[in-house]
């Protein structure tokens, strides 16, 4: 890569960075800033309630899913758990099918007063909608962070959906790492 490709690069994250949207459950814009003002004080509501946050991903979102996992543990001193365990994702995928294997786990651990952040570059993962639709169905929060199309299924579930603009996987994922440092960040309650 050239120094120029280089620098193109940034410019081009920093575009899709700048060109991020954030919706509501009706698909209604809404302000970056008070989205993250909302998502602090849903993660003052579990501490408070002693509730739990999950975090879901497949591949390198499962990576920045467990990142996050330890700045809420660590910054914001919330309970936060991922879900892979190598026993329980191969148990889990083995038994109910891929596409279950988030959602059979939640299912044993997930409260209405719960929060599940869920990260799928496509937005088309099945497994994570499926995730998703369990949180919803016990009136969780849910929170989603997707890329690529403007109408991938999940960024139409969540009640906060961050979305990048981008087709490029390691834009999109850097981009969410991006956002997800900067809510624990800005959310860090042990101060």
């Amino acid at each position: 890569m050239s120094e120029f490709d280089f620098f193109r690069r940034i410019e081009e994250f920093s575009n899709i960075l700048n060109n991020a949207k954030v919706t509501n459950n009706q698909n209604v814009n809404l302000d970056f800033y008070l989205a993250i003002e909302n998502i602090k004080a849903m993660f003052t509501d579990v501490k408070e309630n002693k509730n739990h946050i999950y975090i879901v991903g497949n591949g390198g979102s499962s990576s920045i899913a467990s990142h996050f996992s330890i700045d809420l543990l660590n910054k914001c001193d919330l309970a936060s758990h991922t879900l892979f365990d190598a026993s329980a994702l191969t148990c889990l995928s083995n038994d109910f099918g891929y596409e279950n294997v988030f959602s059979k786990h939640l299912q044993k651990c997930m409260c209405s007063k719960d929060i599940l952040f869920a990260i799928s570059s496509s937005g088309n993962s099945q497994n994570i909608i499926n995730a998703v639709n369990h949180a919803k169905s016990v009136g969780a929060k849910v929170v989603t962070l997707s890329g690529f199309s403007s109408d991938n299924i999940l960024r139409g579930l969540g009640d906060m959906n961050f979305w990048l603009d981008s087709l490029d996987y390691g834009m999109v994922e850097i981009g969410h790492s991006f956002i997800l440092h900067n809510i624990a960040d800005n959310s860090m309650l042990n101060r």
